[in-house]
Protein backbone atom coordinates (compact mmCIF):
# COMPACT_ATOMS: atom_id res chain seq x y z
CA UNK A 1 0.00 0.00 0.00
CA UNK A 2 3.18 2.37 -0.11
CA UNK A 3 6.94 2.32 1.03
CA UNK A 4 6.89 2.12 4.44
CA UNK A 5 10.45 1.81 7.00
CA UNK A 6 11.00 -2.01 8.16
CA UNK A 7 10.60 -0.54 11.71
CA UNK A 8 7.07 0.34 10.75
CA UNK A 9 6.72 -3.86 12.24
CA UNK A 10 8.88 -5.21 14.57
CA UNK A 11 8.64 -8.87 15.94
CA UNK A 12 10.45 -10.03 19.29
CA UNK A 13 10.57 -13.60 20.54
CA UNK A 14 9.91 -14.07 23.76
CA UNK A 15 12.36 -13.77 26.78
CA UNK A 16 11.72 -17.27 27.97
CA UNK A 17 10.51 -20.67 25.73
CA UNK A 18 7.06 -20.66 25.46
CA UNK A 19 6.56 -16.95 25.83
CA UNK A 20 4.49 -14.81 23.34
CA UNK A 21 6.17 -13.07 20.63
CA UNK A 22 5.51 -8.97 20.32
CA UNK A 23 4.51 -7.98 17.31
CA UNK A 24 4.72 -3.82 17.16
CA UNK A 25 2.87 -2.12 14.15
CA UNK A 26 3.84 1.44 14.41
CA UNK A 27 2.57 3.47 11.19
CA UNK A 28 -0.42 5.77 9.54
CA UNK A 29 -3.78 4.97 11.00
CA UNK A 30 -7.34 4.29 8.33
CA UNK A 31 -10.18 3.11 8.81
CA UNK A 32 -10.54 -1.15 9.23
CA UNK A 33 -6.57 -1.05 9.92
CA UNK A 34 -6.59 -3.40 13.28
CA UNK A 35 -9.23 -5.53 12.10
CA UNK A 36 -7.06 -6.17 8.62
CA UNK A 37 -4.34 -6.79 10.83
CA UNK A 38 -5.60 -9.36 12.93
CA UNK A 39 -7.27 -11.09 9.51
CA UNK A 40 -3.41 -11.85 8.67
CA UNK A 41 -2.38 -12.80 11.86
CA UNK A 42 -4.65 -14.90 12.29
CA UNK A 43 -4.42 -16.48 8.64
CA UNK A 44 -0.76 -17.31 9.58
CA UNK A 45 -1.98 -20.06 12.10
CA UNK A 46 -1.21 -17.26 15.24
CA UNK A 47 -3.13 -16.36 18.33
CA UNK A 48 -3.23 -13.72 19.92
CA UNK A 49 -2.99 -13.37 23.72
CA UNK A 50 -2.53 -9.96 24.48
CA UNK A 51 -3.31 -6.50 22.62
CA UNK A 52 -2.92 -3.14 23.28
CA UNK A 53 -3.93 -0.79 20.30
CA UNK A 54 -4.15 3.41 20.13
CA UNK A 55 -4.52 6.42 17.47
CA UNK A 56 -5.22 9.62 17.70
CA UNK A 57 -6.88 9.10 14.11
CA UNK A 58 -3.73 9.87 12.28
CA UNK A 59 -1.09 7.41 13.31
CA UNK A 60 -1.66 4.23 15.45
CA UNK A 61 0.50 2.23 17.50
CA UNK A 62 -0.42 -1.47 18.01
CA UNK A 63 1.23 -4.36 20.11
CA UNK A 64 -0.34 -7.83 19.86
CA UNK A 65 1.51 -10.32 21.56
CA UNK A 66 1.08 -13.69 19.55
CA UNK A 67 1.41 -17.87 19.63
CA UNK A 68 1.55 -20.33 17.30
CA UNK A 69 -1.78 -22.53 17.76
CA UNK A 70 0.74 -25.64 17.25
CA UNK A 71 3.04 -24.43 19.65
CA UNK A 72 6.07 -24.75 17.48
CA UNK A 73 8.91 -22.88 17.58
CA UNK A 74 9.70 -22.64 14.03
CA UNK A 75 7.88 -19.79 12.03
CA UNK A 76 8.61 -18.06 9.38
CA UNK A 77 8.16 -14.57 11.19
CA UNK A 78 9.43 -12.69 8.05
CA UNK A 79 6.84 -13.52 5.78
CA UNK A 80 4.33 -12.46 8.55
CA UNK A 81 6.23 -9.13 8.77
CA UNK A 82 5.70 -8.29 4.98
CA UNK A 83 2.29 -9.14 5.12
CA UNK A 84 1.94 -6.83 7.99
CA UNK A 85 3.91 -4.53 6.36
CA UNK A 86 2.18 -4.61 2.80
CA UNK A 87 -1.17 -3.55 5.01
CA UNK A 88 -0.03 -0.52 6.58
CA UNK A 89 -0.92 2.87 4.81
CA UNK A 90 2.28 4.70 3.35
CA UNK A 91 2.00 8.58 5.22
CA UNK A 92 1.24 10.05 1.39
CA UNK A 93 -1.62 7.67 1.04
CA UNK A 94 -2.87 8.24 5.00
CA UNK A 95 -2.95 12.28 4.37
CA UNK A 96 -4.72 11.68 0.98
CA UNK A 97 -7.44 9.09 2.73
CA UNK A 98 -7.93 11.30 5.75
CA UNK A 99 -9.12 13.98 3.40
CA UNK A 100 -12.15 11.91 2.67
CA UNK A 101 -15.07 11.46 4.37
CA UNK A 102 -15.37 7.52 4.35
CA UNK A 103 -13.00 4.91 3.32
CA UNK A 104 -14.72 2.24 1.56
CA UNK A 105 -12.80 -1.03 1.45
CA UNK A 106 -12.96 -3.28 -2.12
CA UNK A 107 -12.55 -6.71 -1.45
CA UNK A 108 -9.67 -8.65 -2.93
CA UNK A 109 -9.45 -9.69 -6.48
CA UNK A 110 -10.42 -13.91 -7.16
CA UNK A 111 -8.23 -15.04 -9.72
CA UNK A 112 -8.75 -18.84 -11.31
CA UNK A 113 -5.31 -21.07 -11.02
CA UNK A 114 -5.30 -24.24 -13.20
CA UNK A 115 -2.75 -26.99 -14.01
CA UNK A 116 -2.59 -29.51 -15.38
CA UNK A 117 0.11 -32.42 -14.64
CA UNK A 118 0.64 -36.10 -13.59
CA UNK A 119 -1.19 -36.97 -10.54
CA UNK A 120 0.94 -38.68 -7.13
CA UNK A 121 0.67 -38.41 -3.63
CA UNK A 122 1.19 -35.64 -1.71
CA UNK A 123 0.62 -33.42 -4.70
CA UNK A 124 -2.54 -31.24 -3.31
CA UNK A 125 -0.05 -30.98 0.06
CA UNK A 126 2.65 -29.52 -1.74
CA UNK A 127 0.61 -27.17 -3.80
CA UNK A 128 -1.16 -25.54 -0.78
CA UNK A 129 1.95 -25.29 0.83
CA UNK A 130 3.60 -23.31 -2.37
CA UNK A 131 0.66 -20.86 -2.73
CA UNK A 132 1.15 -20.72 1.17
CA UNK A 133 4.82 -19.50 1.12
CA UNK A 134 3.73 -16.91 -1.55
CA UNK A 135 1.37 -15.03 0.53
CA UNK A 136 -2.19 -16.34 -1.40
CA UNK A 137 -5.61 -17.03 0.54
CA UNK A 138 -6.82 -20.44 -1.21
CA UNK A 139 -10.68 -19.77 -1.38
CA UNK A 140 -12.25 -22.94 -3.13
CA UNK A 141 -10.41 -25.77 -4.67
CA UNK A 142 -11.34 -27.73 -7.44
CA UNK A 143 -9.94 -31.37 -8.22
CA UNK A 144 -10.42 -33.64 -11.42
CA UNK A 145 -8.55 -36.88 -12.61
CA UNK A 146 -8.56 -38.31 -15.49
CA UNK A 147 -8.18 -42.33 -16.19
CA UNK A 148 -4.53 -41.85 -17.12
CA UNK A 149 -3.36 -40.74 -14.09
CA UNK A 150 -3.39 -36.80 -14.64
CA UNK A 151 -4.80 -33.78 -12.56
CA UNK A 152 -6.41 -30.77 -13.15
CA UNK A 153 -6.72 -29.08 -10.07
CA UNK A 154 -8.48 -25.25 -9.97
CA UNK A 155 -7.63 -23.14 -6.91
CA UNK A 156 -9.79 -20.23 -6.35
CA UNK A 157 -7.31 -17.51 -4.92
CA UNK A 158 -6.42 -14.12 -3.82
CA UNK A 159 -2.83 -12.58 -3.13
CA UNK A 160 -2.44 -10.69 -0.31
CA UNK A 161 0.08 -8.85 -2.22
CA UNK A 162 -2.39 -7.81 -4.84
CA UNK A 163 -0.22 -8.51 -7.39
CA UNK A 164 -1.15 -11.17 -9.20
CA UNK A 165 -2.45 -8.80 -12.36
CA UNK A 166 1.08 -8.20 -13.22
CA UNK A 167 2.95 -10.87 -15.48
CA UNK A 168 5.76 -11.06 -13.32
CA UNK A 169 3.74 -12.30 -10.02
CA UNK A 170 1.85 -14.68 -12.12
CA UNK A 171 5.14 -15.90 -14.08
CA UNK A 172 7.25 -16.35 -9.97
CA UNK A 173 3.88 -18.24 -9.09
CA UNK A 174 3.97 -21.35 -12.28
CA UNK A 175 7.68 -21.40 -11.67
CA UNK A 176 7.23 -22.23 -8.09
CA UNK A 177 4.98 -24.37 -8.86
CA UNK A 178 6.57 -26.48 -11.75
CA UNK A 179 9.90 -26.68 -9.33
CA UNK A 180 7.92 -27.81 -6.34
CA UNK A 181 6.23 -30.56 -8.76
CA UNK A 182 9.21 -31.32 -10.52
CA UNK A 183 7.78 -33.17 -14.01
CA UNK A 184 8.04 -32.37 -17.05
CA UNK A 185 4.43 -31.18 -18.97
CA UNK A 186 2.96 -29.48 -16.28
CA UNK A 187 0.80 -26.62 -17.51
CA UNK A 188 0.28 -23.55 -15.86
CA UNK A 189 -2.25 -20.70 -16.10
CA UNK A 190 -3.89 -17.97 -13.90
CA UNK A 191 -7.02 -15.56 -14.99
CA UNK A 192 -9.64 -12.85 -13.24
CA UNK A 193 -12.15 -15.15 -12.02
CA UNK A 194 -15.53 -13.51 -13.61
CA UNK A 195 -18.15 -12.03 -11.73
CA UNK A 196 -20.33 -15.00 -11.19
CA UNK A 197 -17.39 -17.25 -9.21
CA UNK A 198 -16.27 -13.85 -7.50
CA UNK A 199 -19.92 -13.13 -6.00
CA UNK A 200 -19.29 -16.75 -4.75
CA UNK A 201 -17.09 -15.68 -1.94
CA UNK A 202 -19.44 -13.10 -0.31
CA UNK A 203 -20.99 -17.32 0.99
CA UNK A 204 -20.33 -19.61 3.15
CA UNK A 205 -19.93 -23.18 2.00
CA UNK A 206 -21.08 -24.64 5.32
CA UNK A 207 -24.77 -25.52 5.30
CA UNK A 208 -27.24 -23.65 8.01
CA UNK A 209 -27.86 -27.06 9.60
CA UNK A 210 -23.80 -27.64 10.09
CA UNK A 211 -23.42 -24.66 11.47
CA UNK A 212 -26.35 -24.81 14.19
CA UNK A 213 -24.99 -28.70 14.41
CA UNK A 214 -21.36 -27.37 14.85
CA UNK A 215 -21.74 -24.04 17.15
CA UNK A 216 -25.58 -23.51 18.45
CA UNK A 217 -25.20 -25.21 21.37
CA UNK A 218 -22.09 -23.86 22.36
CA UNK A 219 -23.19 -20.66 21.43
CA UNK A 220 -26.18 -20.69 24.12
CA UNK A 221 -24.46 -22.49 26.58
CA UNK A 222 -22.50 -19.52 26.89
CA UNK A 223 -24.38 -16.58 26.10
CA UNK A 224 -25.24 -15.69 29.44
CA UNK A 225 -21.53 -15.35 30.62
CA UNK A 226 -21.28 -12.35 28.92
CA UNK A 227 -20.73 -9.10 30.16
CA UNK A 228 -21.70 -6.05 28.26
CA UNK A 229 -20.70 -2.68 30.03
CA UNK A 230 -21.59 0.67 28.18
CA UNK A 231 -19.87 3.97 29.90
CA UNK A 232 -20.36 7.57 28.47
CA UNK A 233 -19.50 9.33 31.59
CA UNK A 234 -15.66 8.73 31.63
CA UNK A 235 -14.99 11.28 29.02
CA UNK A 236 -17.02 13.41 27.03
CA UNK A 237 -15.88 12.62 23.99
CA UNK A 238 -15.45 8.88 23.71
CA UNK A 239 -17.90 5.91 24.97
CA UNK A 240 -16.01 2.86 27.17
CA UNK A 241 -16.91 -0.41 25.76
CA UNK A 242 -16.00 -3.19 28.22
CA UNK A 243 -16.45 -6.89 26.91
CA UNK A 244 -15.97 -9.94 29.66
CA UNK A 245 -16.74 -13.30 27.61
CA UNK A 246 -15.43 -16.58 26.76
CA UNK A 247 -12.31 -16.56 24.65
CA UNK A 248 -11.76 -17.73 21.45
CA UNK A 249 -9.95 -17.14 18.46
CA UNK A 250 -10.84 -14.73 16.46
CA UNK A 251 -12.25 -12.30 19.15
CA UNK A 252 -10.53 -9.41 18.94
CA UNK A 253 -10.52 -9.53 14.86
CA UNK A 254 -14.28 -9.67 15.33
CA UNK A 255 -14.76 -6.87 17.33
CA UNK A 256 -12.79 -4.61 15.39
CA UNK A 257 -14.55 -5.99 12.44
CA UNK A 258 -17.90 -5.28 13.73
CA UNK A 259 -16.93 -1.72 15.26
CA UNK A 260 -15.71 -0.85 11.76
CA UNK A 261 -18.97 -2.13 10.13
CA UNK A 262 -20.80 -0.20 12.37
CA UNK A 263 -18.56 3.02 11.45
CA UNK A 264 -17.27 3.11 15.05
CA UNK A 265 -13.70 4.81 15.53
CA UNK A 266 -11.64 2.62 18.11
CA UNK A 267 -9.28 5.22 19.66
CA UNK A 268 -8.06 3.29 22.49
CA UNK A 269 -8.43 -0.76 23.00
CA UNK A 270 -6.80 -3.24 25.38
CA UNK A 271 -7.23 -7.27 25.01
CA UNK A 272 -6.00 -9.55 27.70
CA UNK A 273 -6.79 -13.23 27.29
CA UNK A 274 -6.24 -15.51 31.15
CA UNK A 275 -6.28 -18.56 31.80
CA UNK A 276 -9.82 -18.76 32.74
CA UNK A 277 -11.90 -19.14 29.74
CA UNK A 278 -13.22 -15.78 30.53
CA UNK A 279 -11.54 -12.68 28.38
CA UNK A 280 -11.88 -8.89 28.70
Amino acid sequence: MGILNDDAVLIESGKSSGDPTMVTVNCPDESGLGSTLCRIILEFGLSITKADFSTDGRWCYIVFWVSPDNGSSRFDWDSLKNRLLSACPSCLGSYYSSLQSSNVSKPPSLYLLKFFCRDRKGLLHDVTKVLTELEFTIQRVKVTTTPDGRVLDMFFITDAMDLLHTKQRQTKTCDHLTAVLGEHGVSCEIELAGPELESLQRFSVLPPEAADELFGSDVTSISNKVVLTVDNHLSPAHTLLHINCIDQKGLFYDILRTSKDCDVHVTFSRLISIISPLSN
